[in-house]
């Protein structure tokens, strides 16, 4: 199978924390968080073009296609390489829109790795993580394609190696937009910074959780119900929730649990990346 006719994932993440730690001159807030990827998330496919266009053959409900981050992505490393190439974008969309989960800027990170390759652009991993970064400080993880502790808005990483966990991940009936919950007046600014080397798994919050939450009672409602089993957290903006389990039995007979009114799946963390490629080589 050629690299045009394969399926090319686009993983979900989780913030394991996230605290906002202050906040930038030009309104950009700064955080530290730690990224850990999912064995889930979205498929793309692409398909050459003789006529130069760009088209997502699967745009979205509500997202007018020349907004699409995949598009945008595309346009980005064809304007960066110089090259005139045409390709048609499909996407396999699992992850919900406004969940948290990086979906979108998977979806991007996804298209420049695949289209750097199948392009034969020859660009680095780097380079593709400055462009990323231009679209989205999440789309920059997914370049970077390794579980790290994040700071800045989200670009500066230290990698970390994370203890092996199961998530229950469930999906509250809300997409929540990100500048929602970033200009909220009552969001929390001054957290203490802390040094990477000094996180442990389980330590911190997600600072956005308070916010989310009385905009969006549904997220309440799954953290209390995943809080009744353990420790449980929203991830990014929200509005999906999780719980970390130590086996894969206790996150599916969690998930076989959940209310009728709920739903989730179950997921494994990763540390790197499906198409993760070291920095010193190209993608």
């Amino acid at each position: 199978m050629s690299d045009w006719q394969r399926s090319w994932p686009a993983p979900a993440k989780i913030n394991l924390f996230l605290h906002i730690v202050g906040r930038r001159p030009d309104g950009y807030h700064l955080l530290q968080t730690v990224f850990r990827f999912l064995d889930f998330g979205d498929e793309l496919r692409f398909a050459p073009r003789d006529d130069g266009a760009i088209v997502l053959a699967t745009p979205l409900p509500g997202v007018p296609p020349e907004t699409d981050l995949t598009v945008r992505a595309a346009h980005a490393l064809r304007t960066r390489a110089g090259i005139t190439a045409g390709v048609t974008i499909s996407l396999n969309k699992r992850l919900p829109l406004g969940g948290g989960l990086g979906g979108g800027s998977s979806d991007a990170a996804t298209t420049l790795i695949a289209l750097n390759r199948l392009w034969r652009c020859g660009l680095t991993t780097g380079e593709l993580q400055a462009l990323g970064l231009a679209l989205g400080a999440d789309v920059a993880v997914f370049v970077h394609g390794r579980s790290c502790f994040a700071e800045g808005i989200g670009e500066r990483f230290t990698d970390i190696a994370l203890p092996p966990a199961w998530y229950l991940v469930t999906t509250p009936d809300a997409a929540v937009p990100t500048a929602e919950i970033f200009r909220a007046p009552d969001l929390r600014r001054d957290t203490l910074v802390i040094a990477p080397g000094q996180w442990q798994p389980g330590q911190g919050g997600n600072d956005l959780e308070a916010v989310a939450c009385r905009l969006y009672p549904e997220i309440r409602r799954h953290l209390n119900w995943l809080r009744a089993r353990g420790p449980a957290r929203m991830s990014g903006s929200g509005a999906c929730c999780f719980a970390e389990f130590g086996r894969e039995e206790e996150a599916r007979a969690a998930l076989a649990a959940l209310p009728a009114t709920m739903r989730g799946f179950v997921a494994r963390g990763v540390d790197f990346h499906p198409l993760f490629t070291p920095p010193h080589e190209t993608s």
